[in-house]
């Protein structure tokens, strides 16, 4: 056999490839989370709230549309936001445990605030901005519509309903209903989604196509910003039990449990690999947003996000060894 064409060479190969994916990612994700936290403590605290602002109407709908054009659409895609669906019902459903049974053994239970922040860690993920540039790197442009899908359709859908939902349960308030629909009828992202769909069958001239791909990995960045950003802002790290419970349903149990089935829908293969990744992703900072707006357990919301962010550059290694 030639030696170019030697099994242990390809497997080699592959590994080599794989390592060096890795150690791009995390010279990124290192990199700017620790620019982004040095600016965090810099510029002025309106910096972040305007960039997220930029981020959520201009940067990833741009981005959306860019990723969208060079996607693979094919196959069974659309299975991505029913599992992002079941793997935040599932993280709900193994917290809501996790309460019954301290209230069984100790017989107490934690106050309705920490629960609900409790709850919301565990079931939903930051799937957009730190989900998409570890997709990118790690599988691609062709396989991220499955992460597309995945967090438009399944994890911006779950938080701003089941998420705002639970929220007003355990805070005790009553949300508008109508301004849950408006908030997901105005999403820029749903409508760059679909205006994405459309504009993959429009040629474009090559300097066009050029300048959205350069646009939309320059959003790719100021999101990695934007979170070191936040990080900076984090002061109050409590509740490391309810913390590590959350982080251990939401990185490691849920995308064990349904990245072993996932063969059973037929999802093998670079597009399982892109559905795990987005269920161990650490949780949104868009519970921090939900914990501040009905008054949940702030302190325990903060302690996860940071912690969980820490967490996925162990974690990371491990879903691609398994998967």
């Amino acid at each position: 056999m030639p030696y170019a064409l030697c099994p242990d060479n390809r497997l080699f190969s592959l590994i080599n490839s794989v390592l060096t994916n890795i150690l791009e990612l995390y010279v990124k994700l290192i990199g700017l989370l620790l620019v982004g936290f040095v600016l965090g403590r810099k510029l002025p605290a309106t910096v972040p709230t305007r960039l997220g602002q930029f981020l959520f109407w201009v940067g990833v709908p741009i981005s959306i549309v860019a990723f969208l054009r060079k996607s693979d659409l094919s196959g069974q895609i659309w299975i991505a936001p029913i599992i992002a669906c079941t793997a935040t019902l599932l993280g709900a459903f193994f917290a809501w445990l996790g309460i019954r049974g301290k209230a069984y053994l100790t017989k107490s239970v934690p106050q309705l605030p920490t629960q609900g922040s409790y709850i919301l860690a565990a079931m939903v993920g930051n799937t957009g901005y730190l989900g998409y540039p570890v997709i990118l790197t790690l599988v691609g442009k062709q396989y991220f519509a499955w992460a597309l899908f995945y967090d438009l359709l399944g994890t911006s859908l779950v938080v701003n309903v089941l998420g705002v939902a639970l929220a007003a349960r355990f805070s005790g308030s009553i949300q508008n209903h109508g301004n849950v629909s408006r908030a997901i009828l105005t999403n820029p992202s749903l409508w760059s989604f679909g205006f994405g769909l459309l504009f993959r069958q429009v040629a474009i001239a090559p300097w066009a196509e050029f300048t959205l791909d350069e646009l939309a990995l320059t959003a790719v960045v100021l999101s990695l910003l934007l979170i070191g950003m936040r990080l900076a802002n984090l002061t109050c790290w409590q509740n490391f039990r309810w913390t590590s419970f959350s982080l251990g349903i939401k990185m490691l149990l849920v995308p064990l449990i349904l990245g072993c089935i996932l063969p059973l829908f037929g999802l093998t293969g670079a597009a399982a690999q892109v559905v795990v990744l987005q269920m161990a992703m650490p949780p949104a900072f868009a519970t921090l947003i939900i914990a501040e707006t009905f008054n949940l357990d702030r302190d325990l919301t903060v302690t996860t996000l940071a912690i969980g962010t820490m967490v996925l550059l162990v974690t990371l290694p491990m879903w691609l060894k398994l998967f």
